[in-house]
């Protein structure tokens, strides 16, 4: 009998340390997250004002000229890394985020999971509202400094291909990680996503086409977006499932 009781005094203990454990991660999560929104919009904000009165034209045209060979049209590097990075730059083209959106939703639809459908859905066509608009607003021309790989017809500021390519896979990344039971399984996924979100903006500065002020920018406001998206999915999550 002794032995039964101490028994069930330490699984008491064990199950109310496991409800104190999560009570404080889901204090904890809500605060990680506004601190990182706020540093990334920080960011975003700081990049802007220097584009504004032109204190980022030195960095850009340093960075854009040290990828460059003495020739301004010839990108340093043997052909093959420049046809490479002329592939990695068509995954976040319009085109194929489109299509992977699209599949996306339609699989999450075939599950009937409606609330993330939606979460793609919103995450990828605001953040392609705000890009364009932003576009429109900063009217910042394309890089005259060296010689274009790929042709371009939008303005520069900020790079709709890393800002998408930030809504897209950090968001589908983030759905992925999340029906993952091993940490690990969690970790490497949402590490595949932010490495091809990286790569997809440093291949358009090596391309030539966008100055590296426009990507730093895509990349903090899309991650920004990605995580205003997922931070308003899991508290309507929250709200709607019974206690």
């Amino acid at each position: 009998m002794t032995r039964w009781l101490e028994s069930w005094a330490e699984t008491g203990a064990g199950v109310q340390h496991k409800q104190q454990r999560f009570l404080a991660r889901r204090e904890f999560v809500p605060v990680a997250v506004l601190l990182a929104l706020s540093g990334l919009l920080l960011g975003f904000i700081g990049i802007a004002d220097e584009v504004g009165d032109g204190g980022a034209r030195t960095f850009d045209q340093s960075l854009l000229l040290a990828l460059r060979t003495a020739d301004p049209a010839d990108p340093i590097g043997p052909a093959w890394v420049e046809a490479s990075v002329v592939d990695i730059s068509a995954l976040g083209g319009f085109a194929v985020l489109a299509l992977l959106t699209l599949l996306a939703v339609g699989y999450l639809g075939v599950l009937r999971k409606w609330g993330d459908a939606a979460l793609v859905l919103v995450a990828t066509l605001g953040g392609t509202a705000i890009s364009e608009g932003l576009k429109i607003g900063f009217a910042r021309p394309r890089p005259d400094l060296v010689a274009h790989v790929v042709e371009t017809s939008s303005m520069s500021f900020p790079s709709g291909h890393a800002m998408l390519a930030a809504v897209t896979y950090l968001t589908l990344g983030a759905l992925l990680a999340r029906a993952q039971e091993q940490r690990r399984v969690r970790g490497y996924i949402l590490g595949a996503a932010i490495v091809l979100t990286l790569l997809i903006g440093a291949s358009r500065v090596y391309l030539g086409v966008h100055w590296p002020t426009d990507v730093l920018a895509g990349w903090s406001l899309g991650a920004a977006w990605a995580l205003v998206c997922w931070g308003a999915a899991a508290w309507l999550t929250r709200r709607a499932a019974p206690h």
